[in-house]
């Protein structure tokens, strides 16, 4: 047997199982390639294939793209508390270094910081935590009621909030709760519509 015949006959030899330049350029003439280099007629893949254009994610009919405020309800919550906590530790150590200066640096002192940062990081934890669960409460209802989602249940949702946080303080502390619970989601709202509003100014002026 001629081992060169052999030899050049056999393509489907060593060298094509580890990637060897069996195939010549006019063996590949007939492969169509797209934008990719001749390594083997098998690895010719068109990348308009792997575009996806469409969204990657399935949704059941009539779902919608976005969270709604149930779903948001828990993270608002949870950030609120993480927050408040946070706050209240800094403020708690500020206020223990400040009330404990006069202190060296010995256990008792130690003691009263430590003890005024968790009672503070609690304290605004707790706060914080149960506006954003009235304020979630509030939304819920609110958006149920009305068969929709707009800002105007956000504007709503944090006037209730602010008036029923401050209902123990009679009349004037329920207008006062109302009108900062009011001022707030107002302007949380503006800053959340800010870039249609600049959009809407920005297409007016052309006409």
């Amino acid at each position: 047997m001629d081992n060169n015949a052999a030899g050049s006959g056999g393509k489907g030899g060593f060298g094509s199982l580890f990637g060897g330049s069996e195939y010549s350029n006019t063996e590949l003439s007939g492969v169509p390639l797209t934008g990719m280099s001749p390594l083997s007629p098998y690895l010719n893949v068109d990348p308009r294939y792997l575009l996806q254009e469409n969204d990657e994610f399935i949704l059941p009919t009539g779902a919608s793209k976005t969270r709604g405020r149930f779903e948001l309800a828990f993270f608002t919550i949870g950030g609120c508390c993480i927050t408040g906590a946070a706050f209240g530790t800094l403020n708690g150590l500020r206020m223990g270094l400040k009330e404990t200066r006069e202190m060296g640096w010995t256990k008792p002192r130690n003691v009263q910081i430590l003890n005024m940062v968790t009672r503070q990081g609690a304290s605004w934890a707790n706060t914080l935590g149960s506006v954003a669960l009235l304020y979630s409460i509030f939304g819920v209802a609110i958006e149920k009621a009305r068969g929709a989602e707009d800002d105007i249940n956000t504007v709503a949702a944090g006037t209730l909030t602010g008036m029923l946080f401050k209902s123990t303080g009679g009349l004037k502390g329920v207008a006062r709760g109302g009108l900062v619970g009011l001022a707030m989601s107002g302007a949380y709202a503006l800053y959340s519509n800010w870039n249609h509003i600049r959009s809407g100014s920005s297409t007016s002026n052309l006409y």
